[in-house]
């Protein structure tokens, strides 16, 4: 029904990721380049057609929309005065890690984890602990070291954990009982709970992901979720997202963290934008996720048969590939920029999600299949360059 095979021309639109050299391919930041779905189209257009753009708040709709989504597609739906209007999840995690803890804390993240979760504590002046996600380099799978977590977390330091639920890059879906133990040590170590769930809607195989306000009460007093559409539908310059918090203290010091941030009035098409997509992007959302499974497993076969040298960590959720190339060399950074002055392919460098991100490249296929084909073809002539090099 939806066209997810067009290739929309980007350049010269103002675009971070096509704001590259005409020969080169940018599979890099998490940006879709499929059209938006018409339904949010129509109704970003009826505003602007409407004429006059005062200042807003949203209402009972915009809400209304968002648990109503949670409830159809996982499940779980958040009390109406769960939930606060954010201009964006990065926004709201640096203005929670401001109001919640103190210069000098510490926030414990999983790396390698998205690399702007380093910039939201660094440059607030809270320190980064990692308890790394212990890597199986034969399965090529990773695992929670619960004891390294723990002893991260009883720091007398640690006051809150951002947690990456499902995990960008890697793409694994917390389980459930996952989610009750990470958050059972949170609160046994009285560390708030932050949990980024704005890859939530992009699980395109196995069990469906639990969002974390869906856990008994017991276990939701500590949390704080921001979801948003912004990677769901393709709409980072919406800035519109929404903080989900069960407990009422927690709730009233991240709004007035909020509020004193300026981060509370949404731009003339945020609103509707969002209303829309929650309640008219179903239909779009399921056969994104079939285009992402198709290019996912293209991609995945192409390497087993063209690249042997390098090897997919299978994640079921995410348009984000995370490739081991340790076989290849121990510098990411370093293969990473050779492959893009020799092909033109830019793909991410895994060094900046830190743990042993050194050893990975980060791929992004949310792009029609055709493109997914020419960043193969180009990946695998910039591998081969780089083998004759060593």
């Amino acid at each position: 029904m939806y066209d997810f095979t067009s290739m929309i021309p980007r350049r010269n639109t103002d675009s971070i990721k096509w704001d590259v050299q005409p020969n080169e391919l940018p599979m890099w930041v998490a940006d879709m380049d499929f059209k938006v779905a018409p339904e949010i189209l129509s109704a970003m257009r009826q505003k602007v057609d409407f004429g006059i753009f005062g200042y807003e708040e949203p209402h009972d709709d915009y809400f209304d929309a968002v648990a109503n989504w949670y409830a159809s597609e996982h499940h779980a739906r958040p009390e109406r005065d769960w939930m606060i209007f954010s201009t964006g999840v990065v926004p709201t995690i640096s203005s929670a890690v401001r109001r919640v803890t103190n210069v000098g804390d510490n926030v414990v993240v999983q790396a390698p984890v998205y690399n702007i979760f380093y910039n939201s504590i660094i440059n607030n002046g809270r320190h980064v602990l990692s308890s790394d996600l212990a890597y199986d380099d034969t399965e090529h799978q990773y695992h929670i070291d619960y004891t390294d977590l723990e002893q991260k977390l009883a720091d007398p330091l640690s006051t809150m954990m951002i947690l990456c639920n499902p995990h960008n890059p890697i793409g694994k879906v917390w389980t459930r009982d996952q989610l009750i133990k990470i958050n059972q040590l949170c609160l046994k170590h009285h560390v708030t709970l932050l949990s980024d769930e704005i890859h939530g809607d992009l699980v395109f195989q196995g069990n469906d992901y639990t969002p974390m306000f869906s856990l008994p009460s017991e276990l939701i007093q500590n949390i704080i979720v921001c979801v948003s559409p912004s990677k769901t539908f393709n709409v980072a310059a919406l800035h519109a997202a929404t903080v989900i918090i069960p407990n009422e203290d927690l709730r009233n010091k991240v709004s007035r963290g909020i509020n004193t941030d300026e981060l509370g009035e949404p731009n003339l098409l945020a609103i509707p934008g969002t209303i829309a997509a929650y309640t008219q992007g179903h239909q779009w959302v399921h056969e994104l996720r079939e285009q992402i499974q198709k290019n996912v497993l293209l991609v995945t076969t192409f390497c087993e048969q063209s690249i042997p040298e390098v090897a997919i960590v299978h994640g079921t959720a995410t348009y984000l590939m995370w490739i081991d190339v340790s076989q290849l060399t121990n510098d990411a950074t370093k293969l990473e920029t050779f492959i893009r002055q020799e092909t033109g392919l830019f793909v991410s460098d895994g060094s900046v999600y830190r743990g042993n991100g050194h050893l990975f490249l980060r791929m992004n296929v949310a792009s029609p299949t055709s493109m997914v084909k020419d960043g193969l073809n180009r990946l695998k002539t910039g591998i081969e360059k780089f083998k004759n090099l060593q």
